[in-house]
């Protein structure tokens, strides 16, 4: 919002410098963005008279001009045409620096001297741009500074707003502001309307179909106008503000829009259809062309001003082709009306217009306004174009809106703000920018808050206002009172670190997805008809198709992070993600259950590309390792695996459950190659999906410390000979069971079928690592041990020793 001093100066008095008005203006939260002087440094641009005006001898488009500057005639070559002796005109002596940092200096132009330059409105920084050099008015004196002449020296403020002050949006809401600081109450100009013929209503109508989005609508006919420029004393104005003229009438309604904050738009009435007004829903798909030329597609929530035919406007936005101020116009009808904010900031964002309408009309507009801003225009139409004021204008209010009651109290007020202001301190700071007290009982002010102030909702909003009315500056400055709670994470937590950190140490990279999808990403895991995880919970106002429900798995959430990747030519991915997911309760009602799962994923090379390094892909082991890592650091005992993990989305030959104490926990395993293909995935994927819920209760997080033997350790190998069905996890389940306590671990470093085994049949190699905290083994003892080891397996599963 663009201010100038000498037009606020027209509202309230106030004695401010400007960079006191400044500093007051950002304190009670209008902050000033920029401070512009509007003249200055330009006194020695003077009123000058030109004595003759020649034809250059040796340029046919220059001019050479004697000029009166008051002391002494000078010679000034000049570019423009529109000059004539005896114009009095703005002449920039030697020496002057014009904006731009433009010096003048005497010069020779085509060899005749020129001592300064005519300067034009655009060159003086009145204007964007202009088509020749400024002719003054007659009578001023030569000699005087052109700013002071005409009264333009002037400070230009512009305002940073926040979007819930849409009662600063003009020049009269900012003067209410400035009122309050200098203790002067803001006056609106005196209003003379010289009405005559024929009543409004008699020659138009007005029907409003859609109240609620148009509460209040209004209307003056004005006949005999005529179009042309504006007076140069708007045209200053409007410029000053940073407003384009464009003509007298549309002049006007732009003045008023700047002066009063109330947008008002102006009808060619001769082009409307029918000669009335119809505010109603725009019909579904209907097209209709703007003022800037462009077709808009408008649908049913759109709201209209039509006539007789069709849409003449989309109502506070922007006004129709069909229906503009042209040069030959004659008979306006002028519109000031008050919309439904949410309406209007739905269209103008749909369409993508932003109009200095809209952005008044998006944040609230004062319904109160619409009779004074709409008389305000007609006198200025009037004064400007001329022509004729029909009486007695259209105003259709259906159903009046009222203002709201707010309670303050004085000790919640003081309580708040850690003041000691009075009751009528506080009614004085809140009547000072308009609001009423209809009562004051008890410290206790019921405050009547104006249509002006839509952001005036409860108490705290008045406490605000009397904290910035006061001065900020005024608050005490106090440590405040606190207290710091410091808790210890709980096992869920300690678990969810530890997790974190061995697959971060173990290069995996953490990712974030959002916690809903889209009911199809659920589909291609191709699972069965009753799977609880095909029960998600609908969102109830999805952002798109792609986030509809609430995801009850992470695998495909993974699965479309490794395929974008792998879109961008990154190959060799391993990455986690430990969130919840959210399913619904088997009867359906209450809030279901979020239960916390990890997924982790591994795809591509092994290790990065390097001269050293084998170029292996990764496999199913290196995921089992990976879990057998991070159960170890949760000190977790009594893990199983078991072949096949029965899951629709794994590949069933290279998956396995993982369980603890017959609970499965999840399950891992190599993607179905059908699956990959539907997220558009042409590489061999390794998954783990593992429900962490029911491991907090079995973790041992607390570390004991074993001390080092001193004794050398003892290994015996063995070979075996066993059925092919068996897995390596019977073995070792009997190994457990029949080891010595002096056993530190076995591995199985070998397995082998093939040639010299028998059909069948798979030799099995393991070692068993023997050392004691007490003493050095004998042969015999270990013999023994190993022994009992070897008779286990032949027993129990039939193992030949080989």
């Amino acid at each position: 919002m663009i201010v100038t001093q000498n037009w606020l100066k027209e509202f309230v008095p106030f004695e401010f410098t400007p960079e006191q008005l400044s500093h007051q203006l950002t304190m009670v939260g209008l902050e000033v963005e920029g401070q512009e002087l509007i003249g200055a440094g330009l006194d020695s641009v003077v009123v000058a008279k030109l004595v003759s005006v020649e034809r250059h001898p040796d340029a046919e488009r220059l001019t050479v001009c004697q000029v009166d500057n008051g002391s002494e005639t000078v010679q000034v070559v000049c570019g423009a045409t529109n000059h004539r002796q005896g114009d009095l005109v703005a002449l920039a002596t030697v020496g002057t620096v014009l904006p731009g940092d433009f010096k003048i200096k005497k010069s020779k132009i085509r060899g005749q001297v020129s001592m300064g330059m005519l300067c034009s409105e655009s060159e003086l920084g009145l204007a964007d741009e202009s088509a020749g050099i400024l002719i003054l008015t007659a009578g001023l004196e030569l000699g005087t500074p052109v700013f002071d002449a005409l009264k333009l020296k002037d400070v230009r403020f512009e305002i940073g707003l926040t979007p819930n002050r849409p009662d600063c949006l003009s020049v009269f809401g900012v003067a209410r502001e400035v009122g309050a600081m200098s203790g002067s109450l803001p006056r609106l100009p005196e209003i003379k309307l010289a009405e005559s013929g024929e009543q409004t209503n008699q020659q138009t109508s007005v029907t409003i179909e859609e109240p609620q989005l148009c509460p209040r609508y209004a209307a003056r006919l004005i006949r005999g106008v005529k179009i042309g420029p504006s007076p140069d004393w708007l045209v200053r104005r409007l410029e000053a503000v940073g407003m384009r003229s464009i003509n007298n009438v549309v002049d006007v309604t732009n003045y008023v829009l700047m002066e009063f904050g109330h947008p008002l738009h102006a009808f060619d009435f001769n082009l409307l259809r029918g000669k009335q007004i119809i505010v109603k829903a725009a019909s579904e798909g209907e097209l209709f062309k703007t003022l800037d030329g462009q077709p808009r597609q408008l649908i049913a929530s759109d709201l209209v001003i039509c006539d007789a035919e069709g849409p003449v406007a989309l109502a506070g936005i922007m006004g129709g082709e069909n229906s503009e101020i042209q040069p030959d116009t004659s008979d306006v009808l002028l519109e000031a009306a008050y919309f439904n904010p949410n309406t209007i900031r739905r269209t103008s964002k749909r369409l993508g217009i932003h109009s200095e309408s809209s952005h008044r009309f998006e944040r609230g507009a004062d319904i109160e306004m619409v009779p004074v801003a709409l008389d305000r225009a007609a006198e200025l139409i009037q004064a400007t174009a001329g022509g004729t004021i029909s009486p007695a204008p259209i105003d259709c209010y259906p159903q009046q809106l009222t203002a709201k009651q707010i309670v303050i109290g004085t000790a919640r007020t003081n309580a708040v703000l850690g003041l000691q202001l009075t009751t009528a301190r506080i009614q004085e700071l809140l009547e000072s920018i308009g609001l009423t007290i209809s009562r004051v009982e008890s410290e206790c002010l019921t405050v009547v808050v104006p249509l002006f102030r839509p952001d005036l909702e409860r108490e705290i909003d008045l406490i605000e206002e009397v904290a910035r009315l006061n001065g900020y500056e005024r608050i005490p400055v106090t440590m405040p009172d606190s207290r710091l709670d410091c808790q210890l994470p709980n096992r869920l937590q300690l678990m969810q670190r530890v997790l974190r950190d061995s697959l971060v140490n173990r290069g995996l990279s953490e990712v974030i997805n959002y916690s809903f999808i889209a009911q199809a990403a659920i589909d291609k895991l191709d699972l069965a008809a009753d799977d609880t995880r095909r029960q998600s919970i609908a969102i109830l106002n999805p952002l798109t198709e792609e986030q509809a429900v609430m995801r009850t798995t992470l695998v495909p959430s993974m699965l479309e992070t490794i395929s974008r990747n792998l879109a961008y030519r990154s190959l060799d991915l391993q990455l986690f993600e430990m969130r919840p997911v959210f399913l619904p309760n088997s009867d359906g009602e209450g809030l279901g259950t979020e239960p916390l799962h990890l997924v982790a994923a591994l795809t591509g090379d092994r290790a990065p590309l390097g001269w050293v390094r084998q170029q292996e892909k990764v496999d199913f082991y290196d995921l089992k390792g990976l879990v057998e890592l991070f159960f170890a650091r949760l000190g977790l005992g009594g893990v199983s695996w078991e072949l096949d993990a029965g899951e629709s989305f794994l590949h069933p030959g290279k998956s396995a459950r993982v369980c603890l104490d017959d609970q499965q926990l999840g399950v891992l395993g190599e993607m179905h190659p059908a699956v990959l293909q539907k997220f558009e995935i042409s590489q061999p994927v390794y998954l783990l999906d593992l429900n962490l819920a029911g491991l907090v209760d079995s973790i041992a997080l607390d570390k004991q410390f074993t001390p080092l033997s001193k004794f050398p350790d003892v290994f015996r190998d063995s070979a075996i000979l066993v059925d092919e069905a068996l897995t390596n996890s019977n073995v070792m389940a009997v190994i457990e069971r029949s080891k010595a306590r002096f056993a530190e671990d076995v591995v199985l470093f070998d397995v082998y079928a093939g040639k010299g085994i028998p059909t069948g049949k798979k030799s099995l190699a393991f070692r068993v690592r023997y050392r004691s905290i007490e003493k050095t083994f004998t042969d015999d003892e270990i013999n023994q041990a190993h022994g009992r080891i070897i008779r286990a397996l032949t027993k129990e599963l039939g193992a030949e020793i080989r």
